[in-house]
């Protein structure tokens, strides 16, 4: 029963979504001028400096295109759920939520679930879409790889979802999260993966970069339809965003349950 509550949270967030087609439509584009713009630049790039990162030029090209598909899907600039939290830390109707009979995590988590599988099919597969018509792509053709990489999307978003719950959370104390959010933000898209592959992090910052759960919500996706990883390598990638995932929602517990102890609406 429960289980069925959670299915129509995620299929109303995604009807939600659906419902923007304007907005849908203008990111769209903006995802395709940006990511042929990037990919151009490492055309340059990568014709400058062959083989740089253990990419070749198609795969570097990829890589963007992947990455553009993941932004707005992993929420990499945060957003969704978010948004209509902070809004109802400031309206005192976040009272509400913390009396509804299902649990306060798990309800956000479908709302991001659903929004995310909508914005994998509009802002994701119609962009990568559009960049394989104007460069050549190294994309599988093996069906299974793709189905690998939908499961590591998932986890991606699982883990981008457990740490804007944090982030989000400090709504409870500080009434405004944004400056939160905004640093987020900027650590988000460089330890991600979003500006440039991992692999091209000097030293200890690119070892240091590699082990934090930013990576797993855009490098190791990219990875994974790249064919980067393989194999045990393969397990061993699921497992690394699977225990960030575990690990971060845990903490995302504990933090809701210092959150609620005392419980103050604004102006109330």
């Amino acid at each position: 029963m429960r289980g069925g509550v959670y299915l129509a949270v995620a299929g109303g967030a995604f009807r939600r979504y659906s419902t923007y087609r304007a907005a849908t439509f203008a990111g769209l584009v903006t995802n395709t001028v940006f990511g042929a713009i990037l990919a151009s630049t490492m055309l340059a790039l990568w014709h400058a400096r062959p083989g740089l990162g253990g990419y070749d030029a198609a795969q570097a090209v990829t890589y963007i295109w992947i990455s553009q598909a993941l932004l707005v899907t992993v929420a990499v600039w945060g957003g969704g759920f978010q948004d209509d939290l902070q809004a109802r830390f400031r309206s005192g109707d976040i009272a509400i939520d913390l009396y509804r009979p299902v649990d306060f995590q798990g309800w956000w988590l479908a709302t991001d679930l659903g929004r995310a599988a909508y914005q994998l099919l509009s802002r994701g597969a119609l962009p990568m879409l559009a960049g394989a018509l104007m460069f050549d792509l190294a994309l599988p053709a093996d069906p299974l790889v793709w189905a690998e990489f939908l499961l590591a999307a998932a986890f991606a978003v699982l883990v981008s979802f457990a740490l804007r719950f944090l982030v989000t959370l400090t709504g409870f104390w500080l009434h405004e999260s944004e400056g939160v959010r905004a640093a987020m933000t900027v650590v988000s898209m460089f330890f991600s993966g979003m500006l440039l592959p991992l692999a091209l992090f000097p030293g200890a910052l690119g070892e240091l970069a590699r082990v934090l759960p930013f990576s797993a919500m855009v490098q190791l996706p990219t990875d994974v339809l790249l064919r980067r990883r393989t194999g045990t390598g393969l397990l061993g990638l699921y497992a690394f965003q699977l225990a960030w995932a575990a690990a971060l929602l845990a903490l995302g517990r504990v933090g809701q349950a210092l959150a609620v102890r005392r419980v103050v609406v604004q102006g109330g």
